[in-house]
């Protein structure tokens, strides 16, 4: 058996397609902080509130990068969860806050987006904290 079907998940019990369910969602959420990443770098009058307007005043070129540094650590723990890495799973509750926090401060500029991300994190939270030991790497042959 090779290094790579080794680190692949095994399923361990019922709680597995939440997990899977999270770590599939943890990558949207990734990819959804990557685009409202792009938008802010990319054309700052797309958003109907001024950088004053928001919980942290700063321009929404500093947004974008936030955006995108979340969106990738997220994105990236996703890929971790779903391969049944304990780091990822750790990871992945502190940086579903992160996300939590992140989008409550632009919350001026995106309610609805916002509403939708802060959401999709708390669910990600509760899958991860809730039965994390049900999807392990394999060990052995």
């Amino acid at each position: 058996m090779s290094d790579i079907d080794r680190r692949v998940a095994a399923p361990h019990g019922g709680w597995v397609g939440p997990i899977v369910f999270a770590a599939v969602v943890m990558m949207v959420i990734g990819t959804m902080h990557g685009f409202e990443g792009i938008v802010a770098l990319l054309n700052d009058d797309y958003y109907a509130v001024p950088k004053s307007g928001l919980a942290i005043h700063v321009d929404y070129t500093a947004w974008g990068w936030t955006h995108l540094i979340v969106g990738t650590a997220v994105l990236v723990a996703g890929f971790g969860v779903l391969l049944g890495q304990v780091w990822a799973r750790a990871v992945g509750v502190v940086i579903a806050v992160v996300s939590i926090l992140t989008n409550m401060a632009f919350l001026s500029a995106s309610p609805g987006w916002t509403t939708i991300m802060v959401a999709l994190d708390v669910l990600v939270i509760w899958a991860l904290t809730f039965h994390g030991r049900d999807v392990r790497p394999k060990h052995g042959a």
